[in-house]
């Protein structure tokens, strides 16, 4: 009896992963992911470098339309200086801190490697603190309504390949926010995605 035990969880797990990528149309209905952040504010100059982490989740209309909602928060700055002897870069907690919310669809070509575009529309929130990224978080959140709020609109594309449910995604697009006119910012995103 142990045997046949044995071998039924050995066949098991020797067939799972085969079922997995025969069935990977099942993993187009959504998409959740992580990325870097990196947001170049280019309202005063020099330009300010922000890197934060970011969430996005989205759900499929149809196998080339998805909506997709994220957010992300800056939480520290980048210095980049050039000297004689070459660049150097400094990573710095700021408190200046900008939070990002944008929804929107996002139009993709078919099959495990993907090219896309997007167009989203949302805010971004600039909150100062000197607290923690978490609690920073937190009371950026709750300043969205009586804070620094602007209207943004996110034009952006990209590309992002899968193995199976698991995948990474480059994105880069033109963050603009309204302040007195259009304000035009560079955003970069990169990190995994998971289908399914």
């Amino acid at each position: 009896m142990k045997r046949i035990t044995l071998f039924a969880v050995l066949g098991f797990c020797f067939a799972v992963p085969s079922l997995l990528m025969a069935q990977s149309s099942d993993y187009d209905r959504a998409e959740v992911g992580v990325f870097f952040d990196y947001f170049r504010l280019s309202r005063v100059d020099p330009n300010i470098n922000f890197v934060g982490l970011g969430g996005r989740a989205a759900f499929n209309v149809n196998p080339n339309v998805q909506l997709e909602a994220e957010m992300a928060y800056d939480f520290k700055r980048n210095f980049t200086s050039t000297f004689s002897n070459g660049i150097t870069t400094q990573f710095v907690t700021t408190r200046l801190r900008p939070l990002t919310a944008l929804f929107g669809p996002k139009y993709q070509t078919p099959g495990p490697f993907r090219a896309f575009v997007t167009g989203k529309v949302g805010f971004v929130n600039f909150s100062t603190t000197n607290q923690g990224a978490a609690a920073g978080f937190t009371s950026g959140l709750g300043s969205v309504t009586s804070g620094d709020t602007r209207f943004a609109l996110y034009p952006g594309g990209g590309v992002e390949g899968f193995w199976g449910p698991i995948g990474l995604r480059l994105e880069v697009g033109d963050n603009i926010y309204f302040d007195d006119g259009a304000r035009n910012n560079l955003r970069v995103t990169f990190g995994p995605q998971f289908r399914f």
